[in-house]
C-alpha cells in the first residue's frame, strides 16, 4: 500500500525549464521587436489628450474590433507634420514593443500621417463649417487695407524665396520699412509660431521703439495639403480674425486655400501678388501727382486769364472819370457863381438894415426899464402861484392825517366787532329754529306713516295675501295662473302652498283683484288730529 500511494509533498519529476518573470518578459519583448521591427498600422486615434508634461504623447489606435496602445516620444512629436487630434484616422509607422511593467504591448510611433487626403479634407471642412458658424469669415467684419502704409510686417520663413520675392517687389514698387517675423511655415509648430507672430505684431505699441506695422502679410510658397496644414490651425484662424491690424494672406498657389485665407482681410494669389496689393507703384504715383500738378497749374492760369478778360470787359463798359465828374463839376461851378452874387446881396441887405437902426443911451435905458418891470411882474406871479400850491398841498396833507388818526379806526373796529357778535347770535338762533322745524316735520311724517300703515306687513295684517308662483314671482292677474299650478299664499303670520283649479277671470281684466286692491283710508278729521295733511 505504501508503494501504491505517492507522497504529494515531494517535487514531481519533469524536464521543463524554469523561467523568472523578467526572463519571460524579456524574451517576449525581443520576439515582438524582432518580428515587428518596422510596421505601418492604420487606425483611429483614441484617448489623445495632448503631449504629457514630459513632452511625450500617449494614446491608442483602434478599429471596430481591437485596440493598440501607442506612444510618441518628445523628439518625434517635434518632427510631426501635423498635430494629432482625437478621432482622426491615421497611418502610424514604427515598431512594436512590450512594456514589462504591465504585461502589455504597444507601438512606438516614428511617423504619423493622415489616412489619405480625404480624412484631412473632411476635418478641414468640419473646422471651416464651425468657424463660419461663429462669424469669423463674415465679409462685414473684414477691414480695409491702408492705401499707403508706412510699415509692413511679413510673417514667413526668413530663408525661403518668398521673403526675397516680397522684399524685391516692395522695393520696386514703393520702398518702405518692412519688419520680418521669422517662423516655420511647415511642420507641427508652424501654426503655433504664425499665431504668435500675428499676436506679437498686434501687441506692439504705436510710436514705440519697434514701429507697429500698418499691414501684415502672412506668406508661404505652394505645397501639398499636408505641407500647408499648419495654416489650417484653428488657433491661427481665430488670431487672424481677432487682429486689429489688416492682414493679407498669401499662402500657397492661387488654387490652394486654407482657413487663414478665409479669416484674413484680403487673400492674394501669390506672395508677389500680396506685395502688389500692399503698396502702390511709386512711379505711377509720381506720374499721377505730376499730371495733377500740371492740370492744376493750367486750371489756375486759365482761371486768371478768364478773370482778367472779364475785368477788362467790365472796365470797357464803365464810363471814364471825366464823364463821371463832368456833371458834378458843372454844378459846382454854377453854385460857385451864385454864391458870390448871393454874398454880395446879403451883405448889402444887412448893411442897409443896420444903418436903419438908431441906437441912443435913452433908448437903451427905456428898454432896460421895461424888461426889468416885466421880470418883476413875472417873479411876483411865480411866487404867488408857489405859495398857493404849498397851501393846497398842506391842507390836503392835514385832511389825510385826520383820516388816519387812531380814533376813527378804533371806532370802526368796535362797530365791526359788534356786528360780528350780532351775526353769531343770529346764526345760533337760526340753526336752532331750523333744527326744531325739521324735527317737527320728521315727527309728523313718522306719525302719519304709523297711522296709514303703508308697509307690506301692515297690508297683510289687514287680511290681504300675496300670491307667488313656483319661481317666487308675484302673480298679479288670474290669467297668469294655469290649472294645476303650484302657488304660494303668503299671509301676515306665514306662508302656505295651494294648487290652482279651473275658474273664470274677472269681467274687467284691468280692475285689481280683491286680494291686491288696497282699501282707501278713511278721511280724518283735521280738527280731531290737530294736524294738517302733508300731501
Amino acid at each position: 500500500m505504501s508503494d501504491f500511494f505517492e507522497d504529494d509533498s515531494r517535487p514531481s519529476a519533469t524536464n521543463a525549464a524554469e523561467y523568472t518573470v523578467s526572463e519571460i518578459s524579456g524574451a517576449l519583448k525581443r520576439t515582438v521587436e524582432d518580428m515587428f521591427g518596422n510596421v505601418r498600422v492604420r487606425g483611429e486615434i483614441s484617448g489623445y489628450r495632448g503631449p504629457h508634461s514630459s513632452g511625450h504623447a500617449y494614446f491608442a489606435l483602434k478599429d471596430d474590433r481591437s485596440r493598440l496602445d501607442a506612444v510618441v516620444w518628445k523628439g518625434t512629436m517635434s518632427r510631426l507634420r501635423f498635430r494629432p487630434e482625437e478621432g482622426m484616422e491615421v497611418i502610424a509607422s514604427g515598431k512594436l514593443t512590450t512594456y514589462p511593467g504591465k504585461s502589455n504591448y504597444q507601438i512606438v510611433i516614428d511617423n504619423l500621417e493622415p489616412a489619405g487626403a480625404g480624412a484631412l479634407m473632411a476635418m478641414l471642412e468640419e473646422r471651416k463649417r464651425r468657424l463660419a458658424a461663429e462669424g469669423l469669415f463674415d465679409a462685414g467684419r473684414k477691414r480695409f487695407l491702408p492705401y499707403m502704409p508706412s510699415v509692413i510686417g511679413v510673417v514667413t520663413s526668413p530663408t525661403g524665396a518668398v521673403i526675397r520675392d516680397i522684399l524685391h517687389r516692395i522695393r520696386d514698387r514703393f520702398p518702405l520699412h518692412v519688419l520680418v517675423w521669422p517662423v516655420r511655415v511647415q511642420g507641427e509648430t508652424a501654426g503655433i509660431e504664425v499665431t504668435a507672430a500675428v499676436q506679437g505684431f498686434n501687441s506692439l505699441e504705436p510710436g514705440g521703439p519697434i514701429p507697429r506695422p500698418d499691414l501684415v502679410i502672412v506668406a508661404r510658397g505652394g505645397g501639398s495639403l499636408e505641407d500647408l496644414w499648419g495654416f489650417n490651425d484653428e488657433g491661427l484662424a481665430r488670431a487672424v480674425a481677432a487682429s486689429h491690424i489688416p492682414i493679407i494672406s498669401a499662402v500657397g498657389h492661387e488654387t490652394d486655400w486654407t482657413l487663414i485665407d478665409l479669416a484674413a482681410d484680403r487673400r492674394a494669389p501669390t506672395p508677389t501678388g500680396a506685395a502688389e496689393i500692399a503698396v502702390p507703384v511709386k512711379a505711377e504715383l509720381e506720374a499721377t501727382l505730376a499730371s495733377l500738378s500740371a492740370r492744376l497749374a493750367a486750371a489756375l492760369s486759365r482761371g486768371i486769364d478768364r478773370r482778367r478778360q472779364a475785368a477788362r470787359a467790365a472796365a470797357r463798359a464803365l464810363p471814364s472819370p471825366d464823364q463821371l465828374l463832368a456833371l458834378p463839376r458843372r454844378r459846382f461851378d454854377e453854385a460857385e457863381n451864385r454864391l458870390a452874387r448871393a454874398l454880395s446881396v446879403a451883405i448889402e441887405r444887412k448893411r442897409g438894415r443896420l444903418g436903419a437902426i438908431r441906437l441912443t443911451p435913452a433908448t437903451l435905458s427905456r428898454r432896460m426899464d421895461e424888461a426889468r418891470r416885466l421880470t418883476a411882474r413875472d417873479l411876483a406871479r411865480a411866487q404867488a402861484a408857489f405859495f398857493g400850491i404849498v397851501r393846497e398841498r398842506r391842507a390836503r396833507f392835514m385832511r389825510t392825517v385826520a383820516r388816519l388818526s387812531p380814533a376813527p379806526i378804533v371806532r370802526r373796529q368796535k362797530l365791526q366787532s359788534d356786528a360780528l357778535a350780532t351775526l353769531a347770535r343770529r346764526k345760533d338762533q337760526a340753526m336752532t329754529v331750523r333744527l326744531e322745524r325739521l324735527r317737527a316735520r320728521l315727527t309728523q311724517a313718522d306719525r302719519l306713516l304709523s297711522t296709514l300703515k303703508l308697509s307690506e306687513q301692515a297690508i297683510l295684517e289687514r287680511g290681504y295675501a300675496l300670491v307667488l308662483d313656483a319661481n317666487g314671482t308675484l302673480v298679479k292677474r288670474a290669467a297668469e295662473v294655469t290649472p294645476g299650478a303650484t302657488l304660494e299664499l303668503r299671509f301676515a303670520d306665514g306662508s302656505t302652498h295651494a294648487t290652482a283649479e279651473g275658474g273664470e277671470p274677472a269681467s274687467n281684466p284691468m280692475s285689481p283683484s280683491p286680494a291686491t286692491q288696497r282699501p282707501k283710508a278713511a278721511p280724518k278729521d283735521k280738527s280731531a288730529s290737530g294736524q294738517g295733511s302733508l300731501f
